[in-house]
């Protein structure tokens, strides 16, 4: 099976160069969104792409880098398009997403809850989900924010894409144990690691770990990083790269 997946953006939540890290991951059936962040309307529009062009997506938490472009996709899925797009969602984050983010801008007669706008999937943690014959996802429950849910994606399983978390030695190394070739993490550049992995700490990783890792969600610094990241390379935006499993 070949997946597919281009960034939208890679950037951090305050970065301006690289864009929200919003990716979009492809089989030969399906199209989805892995986050859509406030920033991901534009850079889909600078793709040359159209909200009606993807069939969902799916959600990793609800920071605005993450959701914040949701509003603009379910209003135009269903006042231009006509359509509910599918949304893949632990089940956690649910009643959040519409009460705490959603409803103050997109409720309005005939539109009062989520599941007006969305197709909504709800997913349980640590199980997997068949999106279609090429594609399976699995939500892992990773730390970021104290006492908020927040999820890390298992694809296929062998290719782990980090939301944003907390350096997590012991899950990376599992995960390899397990059988994952692939790891795309967010990585914090500068500063202390206090929701984000901190580049200090990823290249405290071991060789045989380090050499499976891209790094994403970084900050507009990246160019003073270059050929100081060890063994694992800077994901590019809007390159497509192919994953296989």
């Amino acid at each position: 099976m070949t997946v597919k997946l281009q960034m939208l953006g890679t950037g951090s939540a305050f970065a301006k160069r690289y864009a929200n890290n919003n990716g979009i991951i492809s089989t030969s059936n399906t199209k989805l969104f892995i986050d859509c962040g406030i920033t991901a309307p534009l850079a889909l529009h600078q793709l040359g792409l159209t909200f009606d062009q993807l069939d969902g997506v799916i959600i990793t938490h609800l920071h605005g880098d993450h959701v914040g472009g949701l509003e603009e996709y379910g209003f135009q899925m269903m006042f231009r398009y006509k359509r509910k797009p599918k949304l893949y969602i632990a089940t956690t984050l649910v009643e959040p997403l519409w009460e705490n983010t959603l409803k103050g801008g997109m409720s309005q007669p005939g539109l009062e809850c989520l599941e007006d706008v969305f197709d909504v999937h709800p997913l349980e943690p640590d199980t997997n989900y068949a999106i279609d014959d090429e594609l399976s996802i699995r939500l892992i429950q990773t730390p970021h924010i104290p006492d908020k849910s927040s999820y890390s994606l298992l694809v296929n399983e062998t290719f782990f894409y980090s939301a944003d978390m907390r350096f997590q030695p012991q899950l990376l190394e599992q995960l390899v144990q397990q059988g994952v070739t692939s790891i795309w993490h967010d990585c914090q550049l500068v500063g202390a690691g206090e929701v984000h992995a901190t580049i200090t700490e990823l290249l405290s990783l071991p060789p045989s770990i380090q050499s499976r890792v891209s790094l994403m969600h970084y900050g507009d610094e990246r160019s003073e990083w270059e050929g100081r990241t060890g063994l694992m390379p800077f994901i590019e935006p809007h390159h497509v790269y192919t994953i296989d499993s």
